[in-house]
């Protein structure tokens, strides 16, 4: 019988240790056995009392595998006379390292970490787009990446003052992977919104997150800054998270910037900007599941200017060892410098969403497009900021828009995108609206069976919907809207080959069964102004 009481706390000890497991992997630098998983993150630790200037400190170690290749890794500091090298690596094999510093404690020193064979925890790798294929994400092993991104801006503060565990980000990062999104557009740091709150959230403050008075990537506070230093334990809480994601092979698109929430800000190009900004990108750079952005809406609100993310964005590269991908939340920017950026990022909130998409998709035929912010503001129990479309099957509809143009999208809930956060949605009561994360199960579901990276927009046999076809294979994706009572393709029966259909309801992920036609005929959705659906053809 005692062994039976003892269980329960047996199993929340392993659930606290799994919530804890977060952390990166540390060792000391002498450490003479370091080995890690390939892909996997190590922090090795050095001890030097810290300069007049430990944020800006020239510190970096370059490390050579053993078929020589080259990698330089930046050092940061840590606080408390602790200095790290955040390093990863998918080569195999013993690397070398030596490490170079102003500061004379941590310069010359040399050490080994051995990458083994095994992937870590199934990760693939970086985001790269690569030149075999450069409308389209991979990762790194080659493996098609099918960008389906989620934003949470407020992603950092979920488990900010949980010191032992991560269960809040745990929770809602648990949701995303059972519903296919692999990405979420976040800001390291967002402070609160400027319009009206809802006066629904003020009775629900553990659903608030915005406007927090304790934390703040300076010195300080919001409200109160001190840009002499950084706070160095606000970057140890964002560390949790980053690898939490990346244990579960979701991407950070991290924003490193956001000018529209409230955020006090240092000065454009002064030191504290440049010490800021500099030491994001030397902290997680090493992370395979980091995606660079600059701002969010970089060129709205009247403060930076092209000069200025030009500028940015060089000084990024610098330091970007690791080269993840960079864009510009800032369709314009990229518009006008699609050299300086390593895909389009659009936001477009028009009724023509397809049809501009299709126009991008056209128009940058070496880089991927993401559109990163459609106006599709599925609704919640909070009115957040409904942008224009709030109807959930409105919302999906304009992301398959995004899919069948031939770029990649976004999908936001009020409920969770900005300064509200439910990050436990399906354990509400009755009361509150449910979203329906469900919806992009089913469509990346799809995609998984229908490899995104080998179809193309064929607007020409768009008829009634929108059209895919694969490269080089008489096979076709088309999407149909519920209001199409009829899909025309007769183009399909000129050869009098036999047809083989099928349809795929977007909002159940009810498949039906494959009919062979061997005669012209009209298509009829089985769900006509039931449910949007694709009818999937192959020849």
């Amino acid at each position: 019988m005692k062994n039976y009481r003892i269980l329960p706390f047996l199993i929340l000890g392993l659930m606290i240790g799994h919530l804890a497991a977060a952390n990166v992997k540390k060792a000391s630098y002498r450490n003479k056995s370091i080995a890690i998983n390939r892909w996997e993150v190590i922090d090795l630790i050095f001890k030097a009392k810290p300069n007049s200037s430990p944020f800006t400190a020239s510190f970096e170690a370059v490390f050579e595998s053993p078929s020589g290749k080259v990698q330089k890794v930046p050092g940061f500091y840590n606080g408390d006379s602790e200095w790290l090298v955040r390093f990863s690596a998918s080569e195999a094999g013993q690397w070398s390292f030596l490490t170079s510093s102003e500061v004379k404690a941590l310069n010359a020193k040399k050490g080994k970490v051995t990458i083994k064979e095994a992937m870590n925890r199934g990760q693939k790798g970086g985001i790269v787009v690569p030149e075999r294929d450069k409308r389209h994400f991979y990762y790194e092993d080659g493996t098609p990446y099918f960008l389906m991104a989620f934003e949470c801006d407020w992603l950092y503060a979920l488990d900010y003052h949980n010191e032992e565990a991560l269960p809040k980000t745990e929770h809602f990062l648990n949701l995303l992977n059972e519903n296919g999104f692999n990405q979420v557009v976040m800001n390291v740091f967002s402070f609160d919104v400027s319009w009206k709150k809802d006066e629904l959230l003020a009775k629900h403050p553990e659903h608030e997150f915005g406007g927090p008075q304790d934390i703040y990537p300076f010195l300080g506070n919001n409200s109160n800054p001190d840009y002499s230093a950084l706070n160095v334990e606000f970057f140890k809480k964002l560390d949790r998270t980053i690898a939490l994601m990346n244990d579960k092979g979701i991407v950070s698109h991290l924003m490193i910037y956001v000018w529209n929430k409230l955020v006090a800000w240092p000065d454009m190009y002064s030191d504290a900007d440049n010490m800021y900004y500099d030491y994001v990108v030397k902290r997680y750079g090493a992370f395979p599941n980091i995606m660079w952005d600059v701002s969010k809406e970089a060129l709205y609100y009247g403060r930076a200017d092209d000069e200025y993310i030009l500028e940015r964005i060089e000084r990024l590269r610098m330091a970007n060892y690791f080269d993840r991908l960079v864009t510009v939340h800032d369709y314009g920017f990229c518009k006008r410098h699609p050299d300086a950026v390593d895909y389009i990022s659009r936001q477009d909130w028009t009724f023509d969403l397809y049809q501009n998409m299709l126009g991008d998709y056209n128009k940058y035929k070496d880089k991927p497009v993401f559109n990163i912010e459609h106006g599709g503001y599925e609704e919640s129990p909070y009115v957040v900021f409904p942008g224009s479309y709030i109807n959930a099957e409105q919302c999906l509809r304009r992301n398959y828009q995004c899919i069948f143009a031939g770029v990649y999208s976004t999908y936001y809930w009020q409920g969770t995108s900005w300064n509200a956060v439910i990050w436990n949605p399906f354990e509400q009561d009755e009361s509150f609206y449910k979203p329906k994360f469900e919806y992009f199960k089913h469509l990346t579901s799809l995609f998984s069976m229908y490899d995104f990276t080998k179809y193309k927009p064929v607007p020409w046999w768009n008829q009634a919907g929108y059209c895919l076809k694969e490269i080089d294979k008489e096979n076709y994706l088309c999407y149909v809207p519920k209001e199409t009572f009829q899909y025309r393709k007769e183009f399909l029966f000129k050869d009098k080959k036999p047809v083989y259909i099928k349809w795929f309801n977007t909002l159940t992920g009810e498949t039906t069964e494959e009919l062979e036609l061997n005669q012209k005929t009209d298509f009829e959705s089985p769900w006509h102004m039931e449910a949007d659906a694709i009818l999937i053809i192959r020849k």
